[in-house]
């Protein structure tokens, strides 16, 4: 059952997802632009990411139930919560170019990696947890389960990590340039918490 804290905090999204729809409107870097195209850098980037982000959330959502650690449900809880905001935001954009949440073109095309995922077993980009990795997690508890998340969440922000880099290169609409490099920043930060608490346990990042 989810805590009273969890719940607040994805009701808080639904506002953030909201103000970032308008910012993106009123945003004076972009005005008068016209909305990217379907198989723009911006289109392509904002369905991927959203893509990757949620399963980051689904993540740290099974974690938080699999161990009492404060550390690792903290950690956890921003993840969460941070990309549950930036998804939303993401779609919300779609929604805004009156563009598919989805395309028949392959994952990273926007970025001329086409192919880069292999979508065996649910790895759709790089960086994703296969679908035996999800469930592997979801059996664990414990200290087994905090090892497993961290990594592979870490594993999961260096593919976020390099497909927002292609963005603030590629993409031309500012406030998603922006936004792509917050979280560069953000993930950067978090590979190195993730690295400290990996070593706590005993365990390293994966190669």
């Amino acid at each position: 059952m989810k805590s009273a804290g969890w719940i607040s905090g994805a009701a808080a999204a639904v506002l953030v997802a909201a103000g970032a729809i308008t910012y993106a409107v009123a945003d004076g870097d972009d005005s008068g632009m016209k909305p990217p195209a379907a198989d723009s850098a911006d289109a392509g980037f904002a369905r991927d990411m959203a893509v990757h982000h949620q399963q980051a959330v689904e993540m740290s959502y099974i974690v938080r139930d699999r161990t009492d650690d404060e550390e690792v449900r903290r950690l956890a809880y921003d993840i969460a919560q941070t990309q549950a905001n930036q998804r939303g935001m993401l779609i919300g954009w779609l929604d805004l170019w009156e563009l598919p949440k989805v395309s028949a073109d392959p994952p990273m095309e926007w970025m001329g990696m086409a192919g880069m995922g292999t979508g065996e077993d649910g790895a759709l980009m790089p960086g994703m947890a296969t679908n035996t990795q999800m469930d592997s997690l979801r059996k664990l508890s414990g200290k087994a389960a905090e090892i497993r998340y961290l990594q592979l969440m870490y594993t999961h922000h260096v593919g976020g990590v390099h497909m927002a880099e292609g963005c603030v290169e590629r993409c031309r609409v500012g406030v998603e340039r922006r936004l792509a490099r917050g979280m560069v920043q953000a993930q950067e930060s978090e590979m190195k918490l993730i690295s400290d608490l990996l070593k706590q346990r005993g365990a390293k990042p994966p190669n």
